[in-house]
């Protein structure tokens, strides 16, 4: 049995997408589909109870990006859960296969993770991201490893990645609290006890954002608060400093090879509000509380 658990809110037409995409999957296994609803305004409920899905109904306040997906993973009756975000729409019909196999013959593999492919709409700077992040060739890490990809060792991305039950499990599955980056954490703590992750580049989604300066700030500051407030992440794999160096030199040749020269200074502007969204989340406490709020996209967050 497969689990697949997506939490949604207002998911709108692209989670309807994200469902015809399910559908069409080539998979010998039975699987369950687990919906966890905040609460949604829209038709997101109706349109997953028409698609068969188990569906239940969280109160938006009460939504935690760990505690809401472990209550799912208790909950689940597969041995298998494959995590998914309501916005990535699998991409061929065997990923989902693709994504799980290594999970059924690898004894040392926990976790498993799928490319990400730029959605129709993305930018190009969205675009570059997801090749920067979601290379052509599948690639296994664990522990040992963190000397060579340093804090790249534990990336992962619940929009699309798959986990043994029983090794989840073992962990106390997500950490709650955490204002994002739960599946990070738990990757890092997994691999901690022996566990290796695979990049599976045959298993696509597509699945990009198109962030705006003032998104890009809060996403950059909301992934600083992550690293202050879990160091254990950066003293077990390192600082993230390093990957910034290198995306910036990837982002230029790209925008070169595309023939994009003029659009670099904005590049550069945006790579600048990164840096500064990320060391000012890395400061946050020296903040006054009410800026804490605004320059996060994780409002709710700092309500609790």
């Amino acid at each position: 049995m497969i689990s697949l658990i997506i939490p949604t809110l207002n998911g709108g037409e692209l989670f309807d997408a994200v469902l015809k995409s399910i559908a069409s999957q080539d998979l010998s296994e039975k699987y369950e589909l687990l919906v966890y609803d905040s609460s949604s305004t829209d038709d997101t409920v109706a349109r997953a109870e028409a698609f068969g899905a188990q569906v239940t109904r969280v109160r938006r306040e009460d939504f935690d990006h760990g505690g809401t997906r472990s209550m799912a993973a208790e909950k689940a009756a597969g041995d298998i859960l494959v995590f998914m975000t309501q916005d990535a729409v699998i991409a061929e019909s065997g990923s989902l296969a693709a994504l799980i196999a290594p999970l059924q013959k690898d004894s040392l593999v926990d976790v498993t993770y799928g490319r990400q492919l730029p959605a129709q709409d993305a930018t190009l700077a969205a675009a570059h991201l997801r090749l920067f992040n979601y290379p052509e060739l599948t690639l296994q890490r664990s522990y040992n490893d963190r000397s060579t990809y340093g804090l790249k060792t534990a990336f992962v991305s619940n929009s699309f990645a798959a986990y043994k039950k029983e090794k989840l499990a073992a962990i106390g599955y997500f950490q709650n609290d955490l204002i994002f980056g739960e599946d990070t954490c738990a990757v890092g703590r997994l691999l901690l006890h022996g566990s290796a992750i695979l990049y599976v580049a045959e298993a696509t989604v597509y699945h990009s954002h198109n962030y705006t300066l003032i998104e890009e700030l809060k996403r950059h500051f909301d992934i600083g608060v992550l690293h202050n407030t879990e160091k254990w992440l950066l003293k077990e794999y390192g600082r993230a400093e390093g990957h910034g160096a290198s995306y910036v030199q990837s982002a230029i040749s790209y925008f070169l090879k595309n023939r994009v020269w003029f659009r670099i200074p904005g590049l550069i502007i945006r790579c600048a509000v990164k840096y500064l969204g990320y060391n000012l989340g890395r400061k946050y406490r020296y903040l006054p509380v009410i800026l804490r709020s605004k320059l996060s996209m994780h409002h709710s967050w700092w309500q609790k």
